[in-house]
């Protein structure tokens, strides 16, 4: 009989350990889900997140053969229900419908408690909206280009937006920077308040998701001016592109994604994912998206590693420029 050394030892104990973890991990995953999930949206309620969330939810819960409760908790610019998944077990029965600002700007802008990469585990990119250059209706532009002209030589031109580290004023920052405007922020408390001041005339533009404005606009109540994306919108066919507006390459778009706490088992996360690209497949739900003027990524980028390089990527982008304006949460 050969005696194991003491290195010998060791070594067989944590290979055991490994497997016992590996077989936990299974286990939990077979059984998983066993009773119902809770989907945190971290704004108020009535917004395009919770939309979106909704309809997933009620197409997922039949993949998975549990209910997902969808729960608004809004405040502090998404951080108060985003900080409450970071928290959550990571047992797969509490998630996050996050989006660009969730995951991205607000690492950039608040003092945070968790980090937005480390602290979740990536599910799936879910949807994406571009942002709109919009303005009121007696905006008297014909076109981005006329707009910008106008811009440089007028007095500052006033923009909507929702807090300090909102997408709308980053972008804002962004245009501005490039196309060498001035703008005065003025904050509100949401997008619905910000939408009714354009209406009125009592300010000039907002950048906002296509999604939020694409009903007014329908309405002529207001004006757009580009999609900031590389190619316009089935949504709106009529919008003109950023290029071809003249401010080539000045992409801004509202995305969101599906999170799950930190070291949320590998089969689980899988299980989830399934049912998230059985959900976008689905023709009903395909439609109902499109109407809300959401676009499906590809198949390709409805995985863990997708989302997690977009994320990535949007941070690389959007931080320097969050850290040149010296943008922080009051």
């Amino acid at each position: 009989m050969t005696r194991l050394r003491p290195g010998d030892w060791w070594a067989a104990r944590l290979f055991l350990g490994v497997l016992s973890l590996i077989s936990t991990d299974a286990t939990r995953a077979q059984d998983y889900p066993d009773h119902p999930i809770t989907l945190i949206v971290p704004f108020p309620p009535g917004g395009s997140t919770e939309a979106l969330a909704r309809i997933l939810a009620e197409r997922m819960r039949v993949t998975l053969g549990q209910p997902i409760v969808v729960e608004d908790v809004g405040g502090a610019g998404g951080t108060i229900g985003t900080g409450r998944v970071a928290r959550a077990a990571s047992d797969g029965y509490t998630l996050e419908i996050g989006n660009i600002s969730t995951h991205v700007l607000n690492g950039a802008v608040y003092a945070l408690k968790y980090d937005v990469v480390e602290d979740f585990s990536p599910v799936s990119l879910l949807a994406d909206t571009p942002l709109v250059i919009v303005a009121r209706g007696t905006m008297v532009a014909k076109n981005l280009s006329d707009l910008v002209a106008g811009l440089k030589t007028s007095t500052k031109a006033s923009v909507g937006v929702v807090g300090a580290g909102d997408l709308n004023r980053i972008v804002g920052i962004y245009f501005q920077r490039r196309v060498g405007a001035d703008f005065v922020y003025v904050p509100y408390r949401g997008g619905g308040p910000i939408l009714q001041d354009l209406i009125a005339g009592q300010i000039d533009l907002s950048f906002g998701p296509l999604a939020a404005v694409l009903a007014q606009l329908r309405a002529g109540s207001i004006k757009a001016y580009a999609v900031m994306a590389d190619s316009r919108s089935p949504a709106a066919p009529d919008i003109p592109t950023i290029d071809e507006g003249g401010v080539s390459g000045l992409y801004a778009s509202f995305w969101h994604g599906l999170w799950a706490p930190k070291a949320t088992p590998g089969p689980i996360v899988a299980k989830i994912n399934e049912a998230v690209v059985e959900a976008l497949s689905d023709e009903s739900v395909q439609k109902r998206l499109a109407d809300l003027a959401q676009t499906l990524p590809a198949r390709t980028q409805q995985t863990p590693e997708a989302l997690r390089g977009l994320q990535k990527a949007e941070i690389a982008k959007w931080w320097p420029i969050i850290r040149a304006a010296g943008v922080k949460a009051e």
